[in-house]
């Protein structure tokens, strides 16, 4: 049996030396006298750094288990020892899982894919239903960030009327963050028997979650001081009594675009103007980036892709129970995992179908 290791993505196959080649050089930039005075710069090394060391791990972890198997499947041919069908069986889904995982990790290969991500979660429509609809998403959010050990900061929260939330943004930081959770931005659908309806009838509630990479200062932004509204106000949510008697709480509108961002969180109106800054960058650096490629479009409207608006996924728990993405067709019946953090499913399923569009 020949066994051979091609780490495939849309890109071609898992180059090992250029892979270590660029740690080596991170590691070197490291080391040189200047590097620590750039915050920004320090915390996207180190994330590569990490996200390197552990691709080439999973590599040679991966290498390793087939040098196994072929060294196993020589022994039984030589030995005809059928004892042995088993463990290699068992081995070659085990190898084959480790792929399909590094695979997957290798279609991120965007040009913000391996960044920290900018959650945000608004409810729509529905009142008290599509806020607590808005605070089970962000519960379920956490929950996956925590299961990847994922830290998560967040910048803002406006509590509902009676329950859920009235909008949320968080900051996700983790290897690929948002590469995996690009592929939850979209309206999102609940359909259940509501518990704020005296009749118990059933409701469907929706929700908005956008995410956007968070972009670092080497990229640049113009942003002019001039065409900023800078509104400070006192926080609502928790945070003590300080933070409720002080008007620590900065809200940022970009007059030309229209775009605002807010941060509550914490004590300090300059750290809450920091956080508020560089989501206000992000942001426009998208916009910016989004209006150019528009005009691009239009010179090729074939090709020009129009799904805004629609729901991307469905969550309903009565009459039956189930969980279907619109995008790809892949469904659960186990609602209470995927309120639970398990998404997984969902999100590999629609980088596999990009990939696939972008090859």
């Amino acid at each position: 049996m020949q066994w051979q290791i091609n780490f495939m993505n849309s890109g071609g196959i898992f180059d090992l030396s250029t892979k270590q080649n660029e740690l080596n050089e991170l590691e070197k930039e490291v080391m040189t006298p200047n590097f620590w005075g750039n915050s920004q710069r320090v915390q996207t090394v180190n994330q590569r750094i990490a996200a390197l060391k552990e691709e080439i791990g999973e590599y040679e972890k991966i290498k390793s288990a087939v040098d196994d198997l072929q060294i196993l499947t020589e022994l039984a041919i030589e030995e005809n020892d059928t004892s042995l069908e088993t463990e290699i069986q068992n081995g070659v889904t085990t190898v084959t899982t480790q792929l399909e995982k590094l695979e997957l990790r290798l279609m991120l290969n965007g040009e913000f894919d391996e960044n920290n991500a900018i959650l945000s979660i608004n409810p729509g429509a529905g009142g008290v239903d599509a806020q607590d609809w808005a605070g089970m998403l962000m519960r379920m959010y956490l929950r996956w960030c925590d299961q990847r050990n994922y830290t998560t900061e967040i910048a803002d929260l406006t509590a509902g009327d009676e329950a859920g939330i009235k909008g949320t943004t968080i900051f996700v930081r983790g290897a690929s963050a948002y590469g995996y959770l690009q592929a939850e931005s979209g309206v999102h659908r609940l359909v259940r028997l509501s518990p704020f309806d005296y009749n118990n009838r059933r409701h469907t509630s929706f929700a908005a979650v956008h995410v956007t990479p968070e972009i670092d200062e080497s990229v640049d932004v113009e942003i002019n001081t001039e065409d900023l509204r800078i509104d400070t106000y006192r926080a609502s949510g928790a945070g003590g009594q300080h933070v409720n008697v002080t008007d620590s709480a900065v809200r940022i509108t970009h007059i030309p675009t229209g775009i605002m961002v807010q941060c509550q969180n914490e004590r300090s109106q300059h750290k809450n103007r920091e956080i508020a800054m560089k989501e206000l960058r992000s942001r426009l650096y998208i916009h910016f980036r989004a209006q150019r490629d528009e005009e691009l479009a239009k010179l090729q409207p074939e090709r020009r892709d129009i799904d805004f608006g629609s729901q991307i996924r469905s969550y309903v728990l009565h009459p039956y129970q189930r969980v279907k993405d619109t995008r790809t067709n892949v469904e659960t019946g186990n609602v209470d995992a995927v309120l639970n953090g398990d998404i997984d499913m969902f999100i590999e399923s629609f980088l596999k179908m990009k990939a696939a569009e972008n090859k």
